[in-house]
């Protein structure tokens, strides 16, 4: 096959283990935590919506290193999220709840960064929100381990400090929707592909951050995805 134009790199996530993991889509699951969905404005359950963001919208970094995140246009409140990210190996339609746990290849830790006001302008006008979260740099993300030496991840603890000052806190086993459970809703609407990564969802504390501050995300047994906002 011959391209007409240069051919679109294929955006990556590297492993803790070695080499490097493939991008296909980005899912995200809103409001999956109940206290995070009451600051919002909502009630604690409802079913579970879903939005997406692009293959590369990714900003990969390595363990041990600060990842650079460019301050986004259009902007004056960047918002961060912290969530545990599920990258599926095996893919398929219509997963059972029982089944959704062999089609995860691993886990890492991401954020979540959302243009809130442009979020909520678009909100206010009925209109899809994806300028307020679906832009370049959007989805950081730290290096995946494998679910083969994590084990299947139930509960452990999520936080997220802004230069040293906590934010967010809360466990996993705080979600409203489990990550078996996301994975079979999700494959309800789309075919879910190897490659496929799903940020599932931020405890309470989300806030603005600056050009300048610091983020360090981390999760119980999968270290810490440190991003500085340039």
């Amino acid at each position: 096959m011959t391209f007409v134009i240069s051919a679109p790199r294929v955006p990556t996530v590297p492993v803790t283990t070695g080499g490097e993991f493939p991008v296909h889509r980005i899912y995200c699951v809103g409001r999956n935590y109940a206290e995070h969905a009451r600051e919002m404005g909502h009630s604690d359950r409802e079913p579970p919506f879903f939005f997406m963001k692009p293959a590369d919208a990714v900003l990969p970094v390595a363990q041990g290193q600060t990842g650079a995140m460019v301050y986004p246009a259009l902007t004056s409140n960047l918002h961060h999220e912290v969530e545990l990210v599920v990258a599926i190996g095996r893919g398929g339609r219509d997963i059972a709840v029982a089944d959704a746990p062999g089609h995860v290849w691993g886990y890492a830790v991401g954020l979540d960064m959302t243009r809130r006001d442009l979020q909520g302008e678009m909100k206010k006008q009925g209109r899809p929100w994806c300028i307020g979260k679906a832009f370049e740099q959007s989805a950081p993300i730290g290096p995946l381990h494998p679910v083969a030496g994590t084990g299947w991840l139930e509960r452990g603890g999520i936080t997220l400090a802004v230069n040293g000052e906590l934010r967010q806190r809360g466990d996993l086993s705080e979600l409203i929707w489990n990550v078996a459970e996301v994975i079979a809703e999700l494959s309800r609407a789309w075919e879910l592909q190897p490659g496929d990564l799903i940020y599932t969802g931020t405890p309470a504390g989300v806030g603005a951050v600056a050009r300048g501050d610091v983020m360090e995300a981390a999760i119980e047994g999968l270290g810490t995805l440190r991003v500085a906002v340039a």
